[in-house]
C-alpha cells in the first residue's frame, strides 16, 4: 500500500474536495482519498493497479493538478 499527501492549489470549496474524492475513489486500486478544503491537501492511499502516474494524470484531467508532494510512504 502506498500513501501520498500533496497540495492541490485549485481547491476552493466543498465541491472541489467532493469531486477529487469521487473521481480518485473510482480509480481501480485506490483505497482511500481525503481532500481538505482548508489546507488544500489531498491524501491518497492505493495499491496496484493504481499508480502515482495514473492518479496524477486523472487530477490533471479534471483540472485539479497536484503541486508539492508533502509526504510519501
Amino acid at each position: 500500500m502506498t500513501t501520498k499527501t500533496f497540495t492541490v492549489p485549485n481547491i476552493s470549496c466543498g465541491h472541489c474536495t467532493h469531486t477529487i474524492e469521487m473521481e480518485l475513489g473510482d480509480l481501480p486500486g485506490v483505497q482511500s482519498v481525503k481532500a481538505e478544503q482548508e489546507t488544500r491537501q489531498v491524501t491518497v492511499e492505493w495499491q496496484e493497479p493504481a499508480s502515482w502516474d495514473k492518479i496524477r494524470a486523472l487530477l490533471q484531467e479534471i483540472n485539479y493538478p497536484p503541486e508539492g508532494l508533502i509526504q510519501l510512504s
